[in-house]
């Protein structure tokens, strides 16, 4: 089994002159799910080597075990310093993709064209995607065949207005992670900030917020183990 993790490149948080990228535990804790299941984990970012991580996530009210595991992981830091560019990446080498979150992904991902390929071609090959927090912003462009939103009908969550404006940044972001779904058609749904949610709708695995990461991974693993059963 081999997984590709794709993480944002984009550093700048508005015009605020403050530094974002990705959140660290959206990373951690689906990292070791997939570690634990045996797999190949790949880390890819639209510009390639080390991407940004938000400051904020690793402040100490935001750390986890995982996160701290992570840090102190030569391999896992090696992966993180030196992941490859999203252009090269071929959908062919891969059984799953992961999205973290973190603010990042709603500048540079979701209009990202390369990021755009990938899912398409992931989808369209029957193969499992995740994607959570601010992730399911990348999804915003991604179409089916016949040029309608991947994501219209489909039970989906994402970061939610009331999360988005508890950090104080409603204003600051290109677009509400929330209402773009929804705009899309989407069957969004939702729970309290800050709670575990996971929805799966077939093929796709959407996570509300960084406490839905872990959860996120396991629901993909688990979508894996399907397609691992039916193919025997």
């Amino acid at each position: 089994m081999k997984v590709l993790i794709v993480l944002t490149s984009h550093d700048e948080l508005g015009t605020t002159g403050r530094k974002t990228g990705f959140w660290l535990e959206e990373l951690a804790a689906p990292y070791y799910r997939f570690k634990h299941a045996g797999a190949e984990v790949v880390l890819a970012s639209p510009k390639g080597g080390r991407p940004p991580l938000d400051p904020k996530s690793n402040e100490p009210a935001f750390q986890t075990d995982e996160t701290r595991r992570f840090e102190a992981d030569p391999e896992a830091m090696a992966a993180l310093s030196h992941t490859v560019r999203l252009g090269s990446v071929s959908a062919d080498d891969y059984d799953t993709v992961f999205y973290p979150g973190g603010h990042g992904p709603l500048w540079d991902l979701a209009e990202d064209p390369d990021s755009v390929r990938l899912i398409e071609t992931i989808v369209r090959a029957g193969k499992p995607l995740a994607l959570v927090c601010h992730a399911p912003g990348a999804l915003r462009h991604v179409t089916n065949p016949d040029g309608t939103p991947f994501v219209r009908g489909r039970r989906i969550t994402g970061f939610t207005n009331e999360e988005e404006a508890a950090v104080g940044l409603t204003g600051i972001v290109p677009f509400l992670v929330e209402d773009e779904l929804k705009r899309l058609g989407a069957d969004y749904s939702k729970t309290d900030d800050w709670q575990p949610h996971v929805l799966t709708d077939d093929q796709l695995v959407t996570g509300q917020n960084p406490a839905s990461s872990g959860p996120g991974a396991d629901a993909l693993l688990a979508l894996l183990d399907e397609v691992d059963k039916s193919r025997a």
